[in-house]
């Protein structure tokens, strides 16, 4: 009993001739298949190469295109003469030029002589497998592609829309049921040939050869029909990304295939030397005898998966960027952000800086230039303190601010001056903390030596920005940690919302508050609000102010603030 061998070859024929040999070494016939795309003084030189091994044939060319019919030729024209040249051939085991022998060829021989009618080769209906992708499950079989995906994706796009549209779908011949799987299997000489001879041949090939990706579901469709036993898996161990493109493997991984007790690993990156001394030239390296299980590594595939597709919170990879919603979290790392506490507070950001040693930023969206703490011109990540800079794409300038100074809090202003790009990043980010006293931007304008006709217009545009900015932060799609206060209702009772707010930035002394931040003079500020009145603005934003007089601190029980989330 022997164990034939059908390569299917495109490139990097130097390892093909290295793989070759070492399958003949062990006994067992190869049949190769050089795709047609190879320049015939370069196949010529191959095969001239091998030309010292009787064991080793080469068959009839074709044209081996990802998706196409011509994968599907090439294993058959292989399958075809290794069945008829080699009679002791009972399993037949695909392989490509990538294929790695893992264990020693003699361990593979043994095992399929203990199972002579088992054919190792993944089938699954459409509606079980996990890993199509491109949108195409049970379409790849109802519909016709005459065109490349690769070289003429847009007529194959066209046209596949056109079936859609036109509900134009292909009989499935009678009795098949389609099943997929992998490319790589091992099947016995009664199935392959049944399958190559079959009557209906002829049939089911015009049919798979124009259904999608035909090479993941000839043979895995047509094993159902004849296989006395089937094993739904390969012998072959082969992984494959979130977009379905297979997993290189390189000389770091030479502990993770040794640890799969697998036979045979594909893809394997030509100039991995390491990896071919190891399995193809030293036999104490090879692994022992035991039964194939990849599934020891697949946890450390899937958490390969999954930090390419989710990667780190608050960082953006290439592989994510810039599809929307793919980032691990908006942020790296929790921060504050404060709108109308320094219009308030005449010395709000010295106060906070030391009540929290936090970093305390200015406004960092300010429309003239980022107002970063210190007045520093840079910040971690080579961050400018350009506007022009930030605002080519304002929120990856938050993303890499809190990635960058990610160990260190940082708190910063924000008003309805400022870049309003950025206000749904904000509020749909769990790590910010929002804390807001409504109409605060109203205190500039009022100590400010303007004419009141400007005043009166800055002050109806500043409150139209604010309202929408609350309209956001509002939404049930908010997660940020938000608290909203009037104007009127904070400064009533400012000392518990201002602790409240350390304890939750978490750096503050046990001790309650000994020193508050110095509040500015609002002395007239309800007669203010009153003359935007008479000038025919509502100004409702900062609540109620007494016209003769400006607040007092109350002595009942402070308000509660309102809590969005």
């Amino acid at each position: 009993m022997s164990v034939g061998i059908v390569m299917l070859v495109h490139n990097a024929l130097g390892r093909a001739e290295q793989a070759a040999r070492h399958w003949a070494a062990a006994g067992c016939p190869v049949v190769i298949h050089v795709d047609a795309g190879v320049p015939r003084k370069t196949y010529d030189a191959f095969a001239n190469s091998l030309a010292d091994l009787p064991r080793i044939k080469f068959c009839k060319r074709f044209r081996c295109e990802w998706g196409t019919w011509g994968i599907v030729a090439a294993s058959q024209a292989a399958s075809e003469l290794i069945l008829a040249e080699f009679g002791e051939v009972r399993h037949v085991f695909l392989a490509s030029g990538s294929c790695l022998p893992l264990r020693p060829v003699e361990e593979l021989i043994e095992y399929l002589a203990d199972r002579p009618h088992t054919d190792f080769i993944e089938s699954a209906t459409t509606a079980d497998v996990p890993w199509t992708v491109g949108g195409l499950d049970e379409e790849r079989f109802t519909m016709r592609f005459p065109f490349s995906w690769k070289r003429q994706r847009m007529l194959f796009d066209k046209y596949v829309d056109l079936q859609r549209r036109l509900n134009i779908k292909r009989r499935i011949p009678q009795g098949l049921v389609p099943h997929m799987g992998s490319q790589w299997w091992c099947m016995t000489r009664q199935t392959l040939s049944a399958i190559l001879q079959g009557p209906d041949r002829k049939e089911y090939d015009d049919y798979f050869r124009r259904v999608w990706i035909p090479d993941e579901s000839y043979y895995q469709t047509l094993a159902r029909q004849y296989s006395i036993e089937i094993e739904s898996r390969s012998l072959t161990l082969s992984k494959f990304d979130f977009q379905g493109k297979p997993h290189i493997f390189y000389d770091d991984h030479l502990q993770l295939l040794r640890r799969s007790d697998c036979f045979v690993a594909r893809k394997i990156w030509p100039h991995a030397n390491r990896l071919y001394e190891a399995f193809l030239t030293d036999p104490a390296g090879a692994m022992k005898r035991t039964e194939p299980n990849p599934g020891k590594i697949d946890r450390i595939f899937a958490k390969a998966v999954d930090r390419r597709t989710r990667g780190r919170p608050g960082l953006y990879m290439q592989s994510r960027f810039p599809n929307k919603d793919w980032e691990n979290g908006v942020t790296a790392a929790q921060y504050s952000v404060f709108q109308g506490f320094t219009q308030i507070f005449e010395n709000f950001e010295p106060w906070l800086t030391k009540a929290t040693g936090a970093r305390v930023h200015g406004h960092l969206f300010h429309p003239d230039m980022v107002e970063y703490a210190d007045q520093q011109a840079n910040l971690n990540g080579a961050l400018s303190n350009s506007a022009k800079a930030r605002d080519y794409n304002p929120n990856a300038f938050l993303t890499n601010l809190i990635w960058n100074t990610r160990g260190e809090r940082q708190c910063f202003q924000y008003g309805p001056a400022d870049n309003s790009e950025v206000i749904h990043q904000l509020s749909r980010d769990p790590n910010a903390q929002i804390s807001v006293i409504s109409g605060g931007w109203a205190v500039p304008l009022f100590r400010s030596n303007k004419d009141f006709f400007d005043i009166r217009k800055e002050a109806a545009r500043l409150q139209r920005i604010e309202s929408e900015h609350l309209n956001v932060l509002r939404s049930p799609y908010a997660k940020a940690r938000i608290r909203i206060w009037t104007m009127a209702e904070f400064i009533e009772a400012p000392m518990e919302p201002l602790q409240g707010i350390l304890d939750e930035i978490g750096k503050t002394q046990a001790r309650r508050l000994a020193e508050v931040p110095k509040m500015v003079d609002l002395t007239g500020f309800g007669q203010f609000l009153q003359n935007l009145k008479n000038q025919g603005m509502h100004p409702y934003l900062m609540g109620d102010f007494p016209v003769a007089l400006g607040p007092e601190p109350a002595q009942d029980r402070p308000r509660k603030p309102y809590l969005v989330r």
